[in-house]
């Protein structure tokens, strides 16, 4: 799905769109929306998220709730995950599938209560998903609502955030594990306390009602003053996930592939008991596991430059005879390894790490790579 706007249409721009500007943020569109892409150097906020803290916006991602007494088995059916299975208070990550097993989004999902779930997806397929769960919510008892206005989101990454958000609230964050969220107020705001992130940091993801978002951002701010927090841009956000072993959907995650291709058939629960064991896209999925298990055409690998050019999405990987062998998905410098890394779309027979031989053509030049393991980086617990 593009990202772009139709003709004349104005991008939307969340509750803190004034504060950004008024911290002299670059502003980009950004699947519709007018969004910081950074507030100085990248690099210097993606080092504050690694050994500090850093503060995002992210209120253009898409909330929709579904409530009632099966709203779990909906989101058994409309997912690829076993959501009813999950405990209140828990977070779970998964994914919505086409019939054919091509990925329409990926999703956190929150179970809120018994018979009340909030599924969080990308910006870009939040009307996508929408409306595939509202199609798919035919004989369920249970509704689905479009609660996109009713939040604003920030989130506060790295090994300080704890700190700096237990100055602001009383709640448990101790006993908050990872892909869990609990209500609580945070500098006098009622929150959604989220244990979750896209940084591969210790952090938090905070809804609250757009009303209060601005009120919220300037106390965190303040908060992490003395710690060094800084605002952070969607620019380091991408480095940050890449880093971490993070797909992208758009890049390494489209309609084109299956979990299985991504390397994420982890998400997939064939075990789950209810609606009969069938849900959307099973069968595909199914076959599209038997071939990953058997001999997968390509695999989702992580690529370390040893010279200094970036490979950008779309570039053609090459083994040393020249021959194409797969397609860089995300190619950014690595503020933290200090060196232009990538993942890759990857013939099976190259996938292995240490390979060698293995090139980027970048501009007509074969520069080399060395392939490795994803992620490329991963926190100290």
């Amino acid at each position: 799905m593009s990202d772009a706007l139709p003709e004349n249409a104005q991008p939307r721009r969340t509750a803190l769109d004034a504060v950004h500007r008024a911290l002299g943020a670059t502003m980009t569109d950004f699947a519709g929306w007018d969004m910081p892409l950074r507030y100085g150097s990248e690099r210097d906020e993606h080092h504050a998220v690694r050994t500090r803290a850093g503060l995002f916006d992210l209120s253009h991602m898409g909330e929709i709730t579904v409530t009632g007494p099966q709203a779990g088995e909906l989101l058994d059916h409309a997912l690829v995950g076993f959501l009813s299975a999950l405990k209140p208070g828990r977070a779970r990550y998964t994914m919505i599938c086409d019939e054919n097993g091509g990925i329409l989004d990926d999703l956190i999902v929150y179970r809120l209560a018994e018979d009340a779930f909030m599924v969080v997806a990308n910006a870009s397929n939040a009307q996508v998903v929408l409306d595939a769960l509202t199609e798919r919510q035919a004989g369920f008892d249970a509704a689905v609502r479009d609660d996109r206005d009713a939040y604003a989101l920030l989130a506060v990454q790295g090994p300080k955030a704890h700190g700096i958000l237990a100055s602001l609230t009383d709640a448990d964050l101790e006993g908050l594990k990872y892909y869990a969220g609990l209500p609580g107020t945070v500098a006098g705001a009622s929150a959604l306390i989220a244990r979750t992130g896209y940084t591969g940091e210790d952090g938090f993801e905070l809804f609250v009602a757009p009303e209060h978002a601005e009120k919220l951002w300037q106390a965190l701010l303040g908060a992490g003053e003395g710690e060094g927090l800084v605002p952070c841009g969607l620019s380091c956000r991408d480095t940050l996930r890449l880093e971490a072993g993070m797909p992208l959907y758009g890049n390494e995650l489209t309609r084109a592939t299956t979990p299985f291709d991504a390397g994420q058939g982890r998400v997939v629960k064939f075990e789950k008991t209810t609606n009969g064991g069938r849900f959307v896209g099973r069968e595909a999925l199914e076959a599209a596991a038997s071939r990953a298990a058997a001999a997968p055409p390509r695999v989702l690998v992580g690529l370390v430059a040893e010279g200094r050019r970036v490979p950008r999405t779309g570039f053609t990987v090459v083994a040393a005879d020249g021959t194409p062998i797969g397609e860089v998905t995300s190619g950014a410098p690595s503020p933290t390894l200090g060196k232009p890394i990538a993942m890759a779309y990857v013939d099976a027979a190259h996938a292995a790490p240490g390979t060698t031989g293995v090139s980027v053509d970048i501009r007509g030049k074969q520069e080399p790579y060395a392939v490795v393991a994803l992620p490329f980086y991963k926190r100290e617990r």
